[in-house]
């Protein structure tokens, strides 16, 4: 009888070489803590993937031989000593699965993709890549690849030996060459380039004819439709499942595949209906995860946003909007956000994603069966994807539960002003109508746009409370109402039970508790308007723009103790110039402004060591004081609300990361198990315990039971979030939290605010407390701000 998941732990694995210090965190460092993990209440470990990922990696997404478990980690001995440990504990593993990208950054590491450039279309491995061979690829029928520096950039190109193997170079970048494509080294490169199955190429080119993951050129999509590609990759993982090592997927990112639902029907028939299978899948705030799809749930940005948002003080939009109008010209409300999201998204399609863009027009011409569209140019017809894309508003639309939303976008735009041609239009829909490759690229080229122009540029622009701009959030609506929370929660116990739900992952933007000090922020609108207001006058930003969205997030992750290291600086200098490069106003990762990028690493030094660190150090402790609040309340919401809770690893303490790689850093375990943190650490700590021992003692109770909402009564009682885990005609465990914490402090406390339990005799888990009957808050809460009661 496999153990049930209860509850999860992300690990984020890395190998010595992706550390400058050469430390690593690999399979025998993850089994040294099992015996921790087991005591702090966890069923499962979540290990980031596991098969063989460029040496530098430190995240191993850019999975480079999916057959072979990662030698840097310790390959599969490693694993199997870590699965031993695990099970040996009553613990399982669960594993984080890549299947819709390989990495290609360095061709001579994959060896699939290096055959693939070595023999063209007679390769083995042609068919398992996404590449458009057509002639009218813009790379004559080549594969189209882009690194040179400029276009035409060929006067680097060289002939060398390398390693057992004459090869073609530019500069760092080696690729092989085909077989009677030349002579000998002597031969002109530029010559014997023109004779290669691939094409270097610069990105402004805009030809890059193999499917990328988003925009991201050192990763090529794979084509898992293909029965021979799905066996080949997943042949390592089948041999995990058969051999026990393993007790759970996690899918990266299925909206990347052509054909996702196929894709996850034939992997729950691998995996077994008895085994643990989420699904990275990025819902929109009003999207249903299709109740057709063989999977257990989300990986839970759905519950994140939810969890962020019922802590909201929704009373503060309009003048944090008015703050943010002042500093970047827009309010950041649903409306503005709304448009800059198609914008942006139009942008992205235009160029960054242009390429994509063409191949989908290609086959929308291709799969057309009718006479529609004929004369249509190539312009109307790009025209009329770029706007369908760009209004698209979730990752992809194929999916039977949104089955009419595409028609509905195409009416919009066919009664709209914008000056289409109508038979652009009927030509697209023609194509759709044929369900082959236009319908499958189309989806793909929705996801990808939709990822780099809301979560990659929308949200590192956006700053009217920078805390909502999370992966599957919806800054636009100012938080979650409790009466939208707990209908959310009842849904999720009702259909999705076994979905993961979380508050940090590696892909956040922001750890749970650098999240919840900003959230604060709407606590206190007139007070940050005036530090705004005190700290540009002290320390002018480059742009207003700019430093007001830094400024919250340097609030968000300032040191506790007020002490800001070199080493914080450091950080936040760094997460400076990947967010205005993310943003892509004054400088991007392809254009470099690096007086720009100086000046702004230059301001967050004053902030940090100049005339306003004091009173940036002040509001911070204030904000924290209720911080701290939020994340203990959150948390124990998270761990007893319904769904699977996972913890990302570090964060049963504080932890005030900010994006990757500052949320990738080593974890100081032996701390954590010693419980030698803070008061505030041990406390979220405590609750993290009480909530995963008593989640691994009534597992039916959790993965099975119903869902209540719980309300206070009294002058306060919108300050109390509550919630009832239900069975046997009742509630068994309620869960309680505290909402807008500075505000209740301000205006004198709970004030007889009284919660009146179900009856019978209650107990507080994380006090020892007895209580029964009508109870004030005030003594429930006197120690903590969160209780955890049972009877």
């Amino acid at each position: 009888m496999r153990r049930p998941v209860t509850a999860t732990y992300r690990l984020q694995l890395r190998g010595p070489h992706a550390d400058p210090q050469g430390r690593e965190f690999g399979f025998a460092q993850a089994a040294e803590i099992v015996p921790y993990l087991r005591d702090l209440g966890v069923s499962h470990l979540y290990l980031s993937p596991i098969f063989a990922s460029s040496r530098e990696s430190n995240h191993n997404y850019d999975v480079i031989d999916p057959t072979l478990v990662n030698p840097e980690l310790g390959g599969i001995d490693g694993l199997r000593l870590l699965s031993r440990a695990a099970h040996e504990a009553g613990l399982g593993l669960i594993v984080d699965i890549v299947p819709n990208h390989l990495g290609v950054e360095n061709p001579r590491a994959n060896r699939w993709w290096w055959d693939v450039l070595k023999h063209g279309r007679g390769s083995d491995y042609a068919s398992y890549f996404d590449i458009d061979w057509d002639e009218d690829n813009g790379a004559g029928g080549r594969i189209g690849v882009p690194v040179l520096g400029s276009p035409g950039d060929t006067a680097a190109l060289a002939l060398a030996h390398r390693d057992g193997e004459d090869v073609l170079t530019y500069h760092e970048h080696v690729f092989p060459l085909a077989p009677g494509s030349y002579a000998s080294l002597d031969d002109d490169p530029e010559a014997v380039h023109d004779r290669q199955h691939y094409r270097l190429m610069c990105w402004r080119d805009g030809v890059i004819s193999y499917r990328r993951f988003f925009s991201v050129n050192g990763l090529a999509g794979v084509r898992q439709e293909d029965e021979a590609v799905f066996t080949a990759t997943h042949a390592a993982l089948q041999s995990l499942l058969d051999d026990g090592i393993i007790d759970g997927i996690r899918v990266d990112h299925p909206d990347g595949l052509t054909d996702p639902f196929g894709y996850l029907t034939r992997l729950r028939t691998m995996v077994g209906e008895d085994r643990w299978l989420i699904v990275e899948k990025i819902l929109a705030a009003d999207e249903p995860l299709d109740p057709r799809l063989d999977v257990d749930g989300t990986t839970g940005y759905d519950a994140l946003r939810e969890f962020d948002g019922v802590f909201v003080n929704a009373d503060a939009a309009d003048r944090l909007g008015t703050l943010a109008y002042r500093a970047s010209g827009s309010t950041w409300d649903e409306g503005a956000i709304e448009t800059a999201e198609r914008m942006l998204k139009a942008r992205v399609a235009e160029e960054e994603l242009a390429a994509a863009v063409r191949r989908l027009a290609r086959a929308v011409r291709r799969d057309n069966l009718s006479t529609a569209g004929a004369d249509v140019s190539d312009d109307d017809l790009t025209e009329v994807l770029v706007e369908l894309v760009a209004r698209m508003p979730v990752y992809r639309a194929d999916y039977r539960s949104l089955s009419r939303l595409t028609s509905t976008l195409v009416a919009e735009m066919a009664a709209s002003d914008l000056g289409l041609n109508p038979d652009a239009l009927d030509l697209v829909a023609a194509a759709a109508l044929a369900g082959g490759e236009a319908t499958h690229r189309f989806a793909q080229v929705c996801g990808a746009v939709m990822a780099k122009g809301v979560e990659d540029t929308l949200f590192y622009r956006a700053s009217r409370l920078v805390a909502l701009q999370e992966v599957g959030g919806a800054p636009g609506r100012f938080g979650v109402s409790p009466a939208e929370f707990h209908l959310l929660q009842d849904e999720r116990a009702r259909l999705w039970p076994h979905a993961m739900t979380t508050l940090t992952t590696h892909d956040t933007k922001r750890s749970e508790d650098t999240r919840a000090r900003m959230l604060e922020i709407a606590e206190l609108p007139e007070e940050f308007a005036q530090l705004s207001r005190d700290v540009f006058a002290l320390t002018p930003p480059p742009d207003t723009a700019t430093g007001h969205f830094l400024l919250q997030n340097v609030l968000g992750a300032w040191p506790r103790d007020g002490k800001a290291t070199p080493e914080f600086t450091e950080r936040l200098q760094a997460y400076a110039v990947k967010a205005v490069r993310e943003a892509d106003v004054h400088t991007s990762w392809y254009d470099n402004d690096l007086a720009y990028e100086a000046a702004i690493t230059e301001w967050v030094a004053h902030l940090v060591d100049g005339p306003a660190t004091a009173a940036l150090a002040e509001f911070a402790r204030t904000l924290d004081r209720g911080g701290v609040a939020v994340s203990l309340g959150r948390k124990l919401l998270q761990l007893v609300g319904p769904g699977i809770p996972d913890t990302y690893q570090g964060t049963e303490f504080l932890d005030f990361s900010l994006v990757d790689p500052d949320n990738r850093r080593f974890v100081d375990y032996a701390a954590r198990a010693a419980g030698a943190g803070t008061p505030e650490d041990v406390e979220k700590q405590r609750i993290v315990r009480e909530c995963l021992t008593l989640r691994r003692e009534r597992p039916e109770l959790f993965l099975e039971g119903g869902y209540q909402a719980v309300f206070a009564e009294g002058e306060a009682r919108r300050h109390l979030v509550g919630m009832a885990r239900t069975a046997d005609g009742g509630p068994q465990v309620i869960a309680l939290a505290t909402r807008e914490p500075l505000a209740l402090e301000r205006d004198g406390g709970w004030r007889g605010t009284t919660l009146t339990l179900p009856d019978g005799p209650w107990v507080d888990r994380l006090t020892g407390r007895g209580v029964s009957g009508t109870v004030e808050v005030t003594t429930l809460c006197d120690e903590l701000p969160a209780v955890l009661l049972t009877r």
